[in-house]
């Protein structure tokens, strides 16, 4: 028993030392700033798997961002999922400086983190998921990566105790403010 929790704890810290450092991608371009991302209208296509890798949920979010008067960006987001669910979340992002990002939401538990570097930013937070009618905290790693044409990519962990639950997969496409989200 205790040989099986020192090898667990090992793996956990083993698995810590091989995290990818934001500062690996600086210079990488197209130059991704957040807030210029996503003032105006956004559109994303997503999609929830579980640890197996097996595809639980799909959606599509719609984004409404736009700067309130302390000068943080304000996310709208409007769920619609594929079982014909809609949830929302609004996100209030302050930036530090030009690469360091804080940011809360209703469902979000204390204060998401992020930091960018180039073409990607890294956001950490732990979300109040509603799982089979009970809540859990999942902590959630998204690293964001823009591409050409506006094109952003958001790849997301989701561990619980330090195990992988799933992952969500969003690509995300601005809407040109002459068109409505549809």
């Amino acid at each position: 028993m205790l040989r099986t929790f020192f090898a667990l704890l090992l793996l956990m810290f083993l698995s810590g030392c091989f995290a990818v450092d934001i500062k690996t991608y600086e210079g990488t371009k197209p130059q991704l700033s957040l807030f210029d991302y996503f003032q105006g209208n956004s559109k994303g296509w997503g999609i929830v798997q579980n640890r197996k890798g097996e595809l639980t949920r799909q959606f599509v979010v719609d984004i409404k961002g736009y700067l309130n008067e302390q000068g943080e960006i304000v996310l709208e987001e409007d769920f619609f999922w594929r079982n014909g669910e809609k949830s929302t979340r609004t996100w209030i992002i302050n930036r530090l400086d030009n690469k360091k990002y804080t940011g809360r939401a209703a469902d979000v538990v204390d204060v998401a983190q992020g930091s960018s570097s180039g073409s990607v930013l890294n956001w950490q937070y732990t979300l109040n998921l509603d799982v089979d009618g009970s809540t859990w905290e999942i902590n959630f790693d998204d690293w964001m990566f823009l591409q050409q044409d506006n094109v952003l990519i958001n790849k997301a962990k989701m561990e619980k105790f330090g195990f992988r639950v799933g992952e969500v997969t969003i690509v995300f496409m601005k809407i040109p403010d002459n068109e409505e989200s549809k």
